[in-house]
């Protein structure tokens, strides 16, 4: 007598099977503990180096501060490319060795100079494109927005909390406290690589051949999002010059802004979560991203507006949380589109090229944000950005978006 035999579910394409929910989280915590020491000097910098010595100069503190972003941009290309060549997690191992090796530098320093290393040290850590690519290596297309949502969600969360934390530590140990962290965070990092994060995929034969890296430069699909990243967080930053002396305005203590930014953040995560990733699946990626950068754009303009007058503290915090709705969905949809655009074999070569416009909009965002704050007005720092947004609108509508079907067809439209 025959056994009836028995049908078996079909495999949902949009879920994460176990290892790609092991790479997605494991990847992101080594993201979080990174940014989380790094973000966590931010509020305080530019207060507690004035006690170091040389610290009467503000030109060498704002370098000392910048350093890391600079050498950042300098090296994600490089960074990129060699893991192409000599595979993701050495060069992760690398760039952690190199934080760590900047925070003590930094946790003894005595002088503004001594900072100044410290920074550019923690900077050589340039391993955005090698934990990206990883990730990308060990999720499906049909998920991997998922996995780059984690990342950008644990970036979110940690500049938040640094907004806490950083205060509260510095008032405990200073500096060098700060510093000390983020030492622990990145050998915790270490740990979860060696670890927590599932075995490395060899690397195709095709990622051993030279590519062209200005082939990657006019890359079409690519220079799109390149801008696109480069202007999502130069304004980001350029905005963050001014909006902390709008919450002052509104009668927020410097040392609470971090309790108006926490829950913008969180609530936006859930937004998130119920509009990317279900018209992610419907093949309605265009229209949703099209729109978040409308928003981030209107954003601007109603704090331009703002900047004028003295802002009631909750339209502020429903503005900050429309923001956040907006810069998630556009910083968790950008790498996952770059990783699908980029040609067979250079992905790390290609999130490289990414990263590097990313770390050049962090410095051209504080710098421009800080030029146009001296020499005209808050106001014309939102305004600014919203006419960033606005070519950023034009740039992105030619966009290819690639969708993968719950069958696990690619397509792009």
């Amino acid at each position: 007598m025959n056994k009836p035999s028995v049908t078996l579910p079909p495999l949902d394409e949009s879920r994460m099977l176990p290892d790609e929910r092991r790479a997605a989280f494991s990847l992101a915590s080594i993201y979080a503990m990174r940014m989380l020491g790094l973000f966590m000097v931010m509020p305080v910098f530019m207060l507690e180096a004035r006690h170091y010595e040389g610290g009467d100069d503000l030109s060498a503190i704002g370098l000392a501060m910048g350093m890391y972003g600079l050498v950042q941009a300098v090296l994600q290309i490089p960074f990129g490319m060699a893991a192409d060549r000599f595979g993701r997690k050495r060069v992760i191992y690398l760039g952690l060795a190199l934080l760590s090796l900047g925070s003590i530098v930094g946790a003894m320093a005595t002088s503004v100079t001594g900072l100044a290393l410290g920074r550019a040290l923690q900077g050589g850590g340039a391993i955005s494109a090698a934990v990206t690519a990883l990730l990308a290596d060990q999720t499906r297309d049909a998920v991997r927005t998922k996995g780059t949502a984690l990342v950008g969600a644990s970036i979110g969360l940690m500049f938040a909390l640094s907004l806490v934390l950083g205060p509260l530590l510095s008032a405990w140990g200073g500096l060098s406290a700060i510093f000390a962290l983020t030492l622990v965070l990145s050998v915790g990092g270490v740990v979860i690589v060696r670890f927590w994060t599932p075995p490395e995929p060899a690397l195709p034969a095709a990622g051993r051949v030279r590519h062209s890296l200005w082939g990657l430069l006019v890359h079409r699909d690519l220079i799109r999002l390149n801008f696109g990243v480069f202007a999502l967080y130069a304004v980001q930053l350029a905005s963050w010059v001014s909006i902390p002396a709008l919450l002052i305005q509104a009668g927020v203590a410097s040392a609470d802004h971090g309790w108006v930014y926490l829950p913008a953040v969180l609530l936006s995560f859930v937004v998130m979560g119920m509009t990317l990733f279900p018209m992610e699946r419907r093949g309605q990626l265009r229209p949703l991203f099209l729109g978040c950068i409308v928003l981030v754009l209107l954003v601007q303009v109603a704090w331009g507006l703002l900047a004028v007058s003295s802002p009631p503290l909750w339209l502020l915090g429903v503005l900050l949380f429309l923001f956040f709705c907006g810069f998630n969905v556009l910083e968790a949809s950008q790498p996952s589109l770059a990783s699908r655009l980029a040609p067979t074999g250079a992905r790390g070569s290609a999130l490289g090229v990414y990263n590097t416009l990313q770390s050049l909009g962090i410095f051209a965002g504080g710098a421009m944000g800080g030029w146009l704050l001296k020499t005209v007005s808050a106001s014309g720092v939102f305004m600014t950005s919203a006419g960033l947004m606005l070519l950023w609108l034009l740039v992105a509508w030619g966009t290819r978006f690639v969708h993968t079907s719950p069958q696990g067809v690619s397509t792009a439209h």
